[in-house]
């Protein structure tokens, strides 16, 4: 008996162990073409317009979301009108995250760019602190001052833009991206608590499409100059940015969640800079500097700072009027 109940504890430690292995993986390798989307939508803008990369990705991405959801959840999504406003105003956010990054790589190099996207835990961090104050704001402030020098060091290097050398218009378009994308995390908190992950990824999108496509009108280049004009490889950095970036990358990463919980998935994050930087480097051909890893030293030593595991334990022990971690009683 006591040999059959260590060989099911031992099976179970193995698949636990296998589940583990597994959720590491797709969060590797979301945070992997995450970086790569940097580089993608770079390459992109050489053959289409900021909007119409947007526009198109987004349809794109639809069409494999929308399926995608239908197998997985088989039913109508039961939404009230409530819900509705708020995945409207959610699509805002998209919007915003998907156009200002795609605008401030007019300007910036895609290394810089992915680079300053290593910032995007601090300012959800920061911005979570004011709006909901889930965290002190004196808690965060020394790493968020920290990370935004790492992002004031990287933009203020010079660039190869589309559209000449202004990387402080660049990054600071990066960075209102990245608001954009944290004012999307912090509002989706309390909804997903009734809708699913996937419902609010596909319906948001929806929402940022029905207000992207009359932009079209004011900024194209592929429908003024015409079809034949995007090379196959401005037509394969759009269809990376459908099908990895967007659906691979969005359900890879719900798959690592669920397996680790999203305090440990929240650490991969940092691996998107990186992974920019390399795709930059062996694609686009970019020089990575030494001004390039000290910004990011300075950002990823200032997530660790906002999210380091003491002050989150004090801050849970002073909520809930009790001594922190450590101390006993005398």
């Amino acid at each position: 008996m006591s040999g059959d109940a260590d060989e099911r504890m031992a099976g179970r430690a193995f698949m636990a162990d296998r589940s583990s292995a597994l959720a590491y993986a797709a969060l590797t390798t979301a945070a992997v073409v995450w970086g790569g989307s940097i580089v993608g939508q770079k390459m992109a803008l050489g053959s289409f317009s900021a909007v119409e990369v947007s526009v198109f990705r987004g349809i794109g991405a639809l069409f494999i979301l929308i399926p995608l959801w239908w197998w997985q959840e088989g039913k109508k999504p039961a939404l009230s009108l409530k819900d509705l406003a708020v995945l409207s105003a959610l699509g805002l956010g998209v919007l915003g995250n998907h156009l200002l990054t795609l605008f401030g790589l007019r300007y910036i190099d895609a290394s810089a760019a992915g680079v300053i996207i290593g910032a995007s835990p601090v300012v959800t961090a920061f911005l979570s602190s004011l709006l909901i104050r889930d965290v002190p704001f004196r808690t965060v402030l020394p790493g968020c001052a920290v990370s935004f020098t790492g992002v004031a060091l990287v933009s203020g290097m010079s660039a190869t833009g589309v559209e000449g050398e202004r990387p402080w218009l660049g990054g600071a378009l990066v960075i209102l991206g990245l608001v954009s994308w944290a004012l999307y995390t912090v509002g989706s908190r309390r909804i997903m608590q009734r809708l699913s992950p996937l419902t609010i990824n596909w319906t948001t999108l929806c929402f940022s499409m029905l207000l992207q496509i009359p932009l079209l009108w004011t900024d194209n280049r592929m429908i003024a100059d015409g079809i034949e004009t995007v090379p196959a490889s401005g037509w394969l950095a759009l269809l990376y940015l459908i099908v990895f970036a967007t659906a691979l990358g969005q359900q890879a990463w719900l798959l690592g969640v669920r397996g680790v919980g999203p305090s440990r998935a929240g650490v991969f994050v940092n691996l998107i800079p990186v992974s920019a930087l390399a795709f930059a480097a062996v694609v686009l051909g970019d020089r990575i500097g030494i001004r390039d890893l000290m910004g990011i030293l300075l950002i990823l030593a200032g997530v660790w700072l906002v999210n380091k595991p003491g002050l989150v334990m004090n801050v849970v022990a002073r909520r809930l009027r009790l001594k922190p971690s450590g101390s006993q009683e005398a």
